[in-house]
């Protein structure tokens, strides 16, 4: 299951060399070839000069930092509700059932799409007012946030552009408004406290597993931890590193892109160990509005390779992968009762 030598040990783990997407330059070919590559590889690629400065990510790193140093009692105070906004406390989410003793040692907070109550659209699942510590809590904190979410889902959809044209679609096909023009974008701030991983003990920052909907974005700070498994079905599994780029975003493809393209495209395997180190990382989540159908594209379809998949709307794919991965909200009003 893990990279083992002979002896059962743990054999050392390579660094995985991937794509870098320079979203400045003039030459959308070279873009889209460099992508397509990545996406029929391993759908893991570097984007670089995206537009936001670097000056901004520290800042949006330092004030993740703020709220996880905060005592327990007053994270628990934005605690996660219904619709996945707020604070998720270590263990709480299960990716890998099969290999995994406990949960994920990681903590983390959800922000989405702000959407007022009295707006139509606020009884939608994955829509709704974010959770907010208070601002004498952390000054500042929400205005850093929502920015950050504005300026991810503006990079996102640069990306989704070049994702397009290397499918043969139209450049603006993930623009439509069933697609990323009301998007289920989801800004997730992580936290690795300095746990010792141990794959062979069940122990994981981040169990195995592929990311749910259209495309990531990850930024993360310089401690080493993302693991990738370009070929799922490998025995064993063979785990490489994702070395950390100064001010770029790790960009993966998520299983909805693999659905859509008729697995042309790769949904791949990924994971956390944690070495000891303190370890923070921002994952920008983007999926297609609620009602989106997501079934197997034009162009990925012929008679010789007719969809794999039945067509699915997107909140009802959504709705059950995060109940698959997150303990019930019940267990928590036990434990307060």
């Amino acid at each position: 299951m893990e990279n083992q030598n002979q002896n059962g040990a743990e054999a050392p783990v390579k660094i995985s060399t991937l794509n870098c997407i320079d979203l400045s330059i003039t030459d959308i070919h070279q873009s889209v070839s460099l992508l397509k590559q990545a996406c029929l590889d391993c759908g893991f690629f570097f984007v670089v000069n995206h537009g936001i400065s670097q000056e901004f990510m520290d800042e949006v790193f330092a004030q993740s930092k703020n709220f996880f140093h905060l005592p327990l009692n007053e994270k628990m105070k934005v605690f996660r509700n219904e619709k996945h906004r707020g604070y998720t406390p270590l263990l709480d989410e299960l990716l890998d059932p099969a290999n995994q003793v406990h949960g994920d040692y990681k903590e983390g907070y959800y922000i989405g799409v702000e959407v007022p109550e009295d707006d139509p659209d606020t009884g939608k699942p994955f829509y709704g007012p974010n959770v907010w510590p208070a601002d004498g809590v952390l000054p500042g904190w929400r205005q850093t946030m929502e920015k950050f979410h504005h300026e991810a889902l503006k990079v996102a959809k640069a990306v989704a552009r070049v994702i397009a044209l290397a499918l043969d679609l139209e450049v603006d096909f993930f623009d439509k408004p069933e697609m990323l023009g009301k998007p289920i974008a989801t800004l997730r701030l992580l936290h690795y406290e300095g746990q010792i991983s141990d794959p062979l003990k069940g122990i994981y920052g981040a169990g195995a597993h592929s990311d749910y909907g259209l495309i990531t974005l990850l930024a993360t700070d310089d401690v080493m931890g993302l693991q990738i498994c370009k070929d799922k079905d490998a025995k064993p599994q063979i785990w490489e590193y994702v070395a950390p780029i100064k001010g770029a975003f790790i960009v993966n493809l998520g299983d909805m892109l693999e659905r859509w393209s008729n697995c042309i495209f790769r949904s791949t395997l990924h994971r956390v160990l944690g070495n000891g180190q303190e370890r923070y990382s921002i994952a920008y989540f983007v999926e297609p509005s609620h009602e989106c159908v997501v079934e197997c594209l034009p162009t990925c379809k012929s008679e010789k390779n007719p969809p794999k998949f039945p067509p699915i709307r997107c909140a009802t794919y959504l709705s059950q992968r995060y109940k698959d991965t997150h303990a019930e909200l019940s267990v928590y009003n036990k434990q307060q009762t």
